[in-house]
């Protein structure tokens, strides 16, 4: 009986493994639709996303009788059509009353999308510097209890103190060449675990974004679902990746992620403020010896003067970078935006190996930009 029950188990199992197989598949080759669309933004709870698949159909024959016939029965000619075509009411602009396609939601793990993020776009894993001031609580099985759950029993061990047990009792068969060894619940014996601090490399990542008049709600939608991708890449590189919101006009101020992607001001542009206030929290709360640091600034490309452009080259030269992994400039494209500030970027930064700086179009760059910010690393 026993055997049975393993043998069902491990067929379960494999079954379970195949779909998880064609599961990871099916989001793989629809990864960038994903990326395009934002859908998955609004599906997360905790650390699960929940993703719309096309409902997997297995294929099954039916049988009719053997009169009526059917494909490759019966008389017939080679071209001859299999069926009667198109019947009044069955055409694609006739209402009917059968329930449409579904989409079939399965949950998958952040950590789960990350990798297959990693293994689309050809992710390097990033090398930590540095370790946080907090230490993170892990669970290591260091000795052997009477007492515990059977899925930590020690089969090795059990079966020696059963072996023990029989001898001093005078109860094993030396003659027998296969002798029967049988545990009592005396015997059993369990892993136990302790659980020990070890350090822990963390990182923040610092969204800073434009809100002035010329950044619609597309182009904070962009931001809002690049964003997403970029935090589930880096959560898996990081167990305690911290994130802070910056937004900007002529003005900058910190705010929570909700007022981040929901603000929108009607004021000038000076991008000069965004990163001052970025290294003032920096500085403050993020020393570069402990963390790992990722200031990501996304704009129109808008500034409103020569001079403000010319300060955030000192910044960032003189403050910003030499305390960063790497620093980000997504340029997301309006209408309403010059598009001059990226231009800036490039000539002063453009061989600079920590600067990455990517053009975002519309929704459909948004898996070639989250390939180049994260191809080199970070």
């Amino acid at each position: 009986m026993a055997d049975f029950v393993s043998k069902d188990i491990n067929r379960i199992e494999k079954d379970n493994r195949r779909f998880k197989q064609i599961v990871r598949g099916k989001i793989k080759s629809n990864l960038r639709k994903y990326m395009t669309h934002g859908e998955l933004t609004g599906k997360q709870g905790n650390d699960i996303v929940k993703i719309p698949l096309p409902q997997i159909d297995i294929p099954r024959f039916r049988f009719a009788s053997k009169q009526q016939g059917g494909v490759s029965q019966g008389d017939g000619e080679v071209g001859d059509a299999l069926g009667e075509g198109d019947q009044p009411g069955q055409g694609p602009g006739d209402a009917g009353n059968s329930a449409g396609s579904k989409d079939l939601e399965v949950d998958v793990t952040l950590d789960e999308l990350a990798e297959i993020m990693s293994e689309e776009l050809s992710l390097p894993n990033i090398e930590p510097k540095g370790s946080k001031r907090m230490e993170a609580v892990k669970d290591k099985y260091s000795g052997i209890r009477n007492v515990g759950p059977e899925s930590l029993r020690s089969f090795k061990r059990t079966y020696r103190e059963a072996l023990k047990r029989m001898i001093a009792t005078g109860t094993y068969d030396f003659d027998d060449e296969i002798p029967v060894i049988v545990p009592i619940r005396d015997d059993m014996r369990y892993r136990s675990w302790s659980e020990t601090m070890v350090p822990q490399s963390n990182a923040v990542i610092i969204y800073m974004m434009d809100v002035s008049g010329s950044m619609g709600d597309e182009q904070k939608e962009i931001v809002r679902i690049e964003s997403f991708w970029l935090d589930t890449w880096l959560r898996s590189q990081y167990k305690g990746l911290e994130s802070r919101f910056i937004i900007h006009d002529a003005t900058a101020k910190e705010v929570d992620r909700q007022t981040f992607f929901s603000t929108r001001e009607s004021g000038g542009t000076m991008i000069s403020s965004a990163y001052k206030l970025c290294h003032q929290i920096i500085e403050a709360e993020y020393p570069a010896d402990d963390w790992n640091i990722y200031p990501f600034h996304f704009s129109d490309g808008d500034n409103w003067s020569v001079d403000d452009t010319a300060e955030c080259m000192r910044i960032l030269r003189d403050e910003l970078l030499p305390v960063s992994n790497m620093f980000c400039y997504g340029q997301v494209e309006s209408p309403y935006g010059s598009g001059q500030f990226i231009k800036d970027l490039t000539e002063h930064y453009g061989d600079a190996e920590r600067v990455i700086l990517s053009e975002i179009k519309n929704r459909d760059a948004i898996y070639d930009s989250i390939r180049e910010f994260l191809g080199k690393g970070l």
